[in-house]
This record gives C-alpha cells, sequence and structure tokens, in this order.
C-alpha cells in the first residue's frame, strides 16, 4: 500500500476536526439586542445616514435608529448571527467572537470588525 493512499484519508479528518473546533456552536449565537442606557465613549461610527448610525466597539455593535428597524448580522463566511427588529432609539448587540461582521438594514449593507 502506498503512502499517500494511507495520507489522503488522515489529511481529510484533520481538516474536518479543525473546522469542527474552529467555529464553536456557541460562535454563531449573539446575546441579544438590549437598549444602551449609557453611551460608550471607544465606540466608532461606521455608517451615519438619516435614518440610522451604526458603531462599533469592543464586543459589541451599537445601532441607533429613529424608526423600528430590522438588522441582520451575519458572520464574514455567511452565517447568520441575528436577525431582528430593533425598537426606535440606541441598542446594542454583544457578540460572542471579534471579527469582521456584515450588517444588514434595509437596502444598506456594511462589514463591520468588532
Amino acid at each position: 500500500m502506498k503512502l499517500k493512499t494511507i495520507l489522503k484519508p488522515l489529511r481529510a479528518v484533520a481538516v474536518a476536526a479543525i473546522i469542527a473546533t474552529a467555529t464553536p456552536p456557541s460562535a454563531a449565537v449573539a446575546k441579544g439586542w438590549e437598549p444602551v442606557r449609557v453611551e460608550r465613549q471607544d465606540a466608532k461610527s461606521v455608517v451615519n445616514v438619516t435614518e440610522f448610525e451604526i458603531k462599533t466597539a469592543k464586543g459589541v455593535i451599537i445601532v441607533t435608529a429613529n424608526h423600528p428597524v430590522q438588522i441582520k448580522i451575519f458572520t464574514i463566511l455567511g452565517r447568520l448571527v441575528s436577525c431582528e427588529t430593533v425598537p426606535q432609539g440606541t441598542s446594542q448587540l454583544t457578540l460572542p467572537a471579534h471579527g469582521v461582521y456584515i450588517v444588514k438594514i434595509g437596502d444598506m449593507t456594511c462589514k463591520v470588525a468588532v
């Protein structure tokens, strides 16, 4: 039996194990949107349009909207993290992992780093 024939299945198992451990199940689940009571000083504005503003801070995405709006958050790989309608005012979503996320509000889509 050739060494290549033996190593090929082992390589596939190793890659599958790495993929399975790279994104733990909890990494795709955010805690949920909650109202912001105190404005964070470390928040940086990403998008500021008439209807809403998106800011980021360490581990959170902050959205200020002048009317209720549906927000979808995806990982950079396309996995849905959150899909909720947030009320008028300022709300924040605590994310389970640092990284790059895609934020979709209405027809607007942007990339944010958290």
